[in-house]
């Protein structure tokens, strides 16, 4: 038996240094998501475009509009002098939001009265709004400290602050979404790897007409699925630390747990992508539609139902019930507490354990589908 499959892992590995797309699906795919996916998907919003209709153009006006323009988080694009304008500047996307000064801005705040500022934001993408309008809140709240401390000062009076919040942000001090992002493009280069290797691998044996000499060889079912799952096991490690190597020199991620977790989950996550590409290459009879059903059965439910991007727990029930049936669920749930976080096999020793029932499961399904196959 252990002959047969090294028969196997040999002729696989000779495949995989003499077929130019494996390699280019081992070097440079990984490379290209994670560089695309890295710098294009971000949650962040920086360099909201701002116009300024400034009716009372007044110092403190003035300071105001300056601290926005100080921040990498906002771009005075230009100066509305005309009440009409400022549609234009929204209408056709000059700007994401218009600043409006009233005429008594400054006469309010010199007699202690609420000076009021209005923001007009281009709604029509809703997250991008709350997030600008949350900006203009924080950036309001901030002047209006430092005018609060001026005019006390002014009156002789010492500053109150009842209450003084300090928040402080765990894993993620910058809250740098790259770095949310990272174990998710991670899982998803992997299982992407991983699938089609392996259901392209098996389906080419049926296009070239070699499965059926295989099907009449001593070699039985789990023998020819180990013996093709061991290549693209290594394959896939490679992968991992090639990817977790570029994710270090350009996006500066760090590994603050243990790295034998790291590996024993990354191996357990393989193992069911590599099941799955296998129960693939049963239905598939062209390395075509194999190469179709790979991507659509990989990349959207790991980029949908993953928690990749979106929240699993603001899901409907149904559908959280779905994201069960994907294994880069667990997986990303373990590298983001072994990558960020930095804890032990007690945060996530259940995801590891569905993992293997995961693989466990298509694994049993694409043996005896294979068996019947060559029967």
């Amino acid at each position: 038996m252990i002959y047969r499959i090294y028969a196997i892992v040999k002729k696989e590995f000779r495949q995989i240094r003499r077929d130019a797309r494996t390699l280019y699906l081992i070097f440079f795919f990984p490379v290209f998501l994670l560089m695309l996916f890295g710098f294009a998907l971000t949650l962040d919003v920086k360099n909201i475009k701002i116009a300024v209709r400034n009716n009372d153009n007044s110092p403190e006006a003035r300071e105001f509009t300056e601290m926005l323009q100080s921040s990498s988080y906002f771009n005075v694009v230009g100066y509305i002098y005309n009440e009409r304008d400022i549609n234009k500047y929204l209408d056709e996307k000059l700007a994401q939001c218009v600043v409006v000064f009233p005429e008594s801005f400054s006469e309010d705040i010199g007699s202690g009265r609420t000076a009021k500022i209005q923001f007009l934001i281009d709604g029509v993408d809703g997250n991008t709004a709350t997030v600008i309008m949350n900006y203009m809140r924080s950036a309001s709240l901030f002047y209006t400290q430092i005018i609060s401390q001026q005019y006390l000062a002014r009156n002789g009076l010492n500053t109150f602050i009842p209450i003084d919040p300090q928040p402080i942000f765990w894993y993620n001090p910058d809250l740098n979404t790259t770095k949310f992002l990272i174990p998710g493009l991670f899982s998803m280069i992997l299982i992407l790897t991983a699938v089609i290797l392996t259901c392209l691998s098996i389906v080419r044996e049926k296009e070239l007409g070699s499965m059926e000499q295989l099907k009449v060889s001593p070699l039985g079912s789990l023998e020819l699925i180990i013996g093709k799952t061991i290549p693209y096991t290594v394959v896939a490690l490679f992968v991992a630390a090639f990817t977790l190597l570029i994710s270090n020199l350009v996006f500066g991620i760090v590994v603050k747990g243990n790295y034998i977790l790291l590996f024993i989950s990354t191996l357990m996550f393989l193992i069911a992508a590599l099941s799955i590409g296998i129960f693939i290459s049963t239905v598939a009879d062209s390395q075509q539609v194999a190469f179709q059903i790979a991507t659509v059965a990989t990349m959207l439910p790991t980029f949908i139902l993953s928690g990749f991007i979106f929240p699993i727990e603001s899901m409907p029930v149904v559908i959280q019930i779905l994201t069960n049936f994907t294994p880069a669920k667990f997986y990303i749930i373990i590298l983001r507490s072994i990558m960020l976080k930095g804890v032990g096999i007690e945060a996530f020793w259940q995801q590891m354990i569905s993992l293997l029932i995961f693989a466990s499961v298509f694994l049993t399904i694409a043996t005896i589908r294979t068996k019947r196959a060559k029967t």
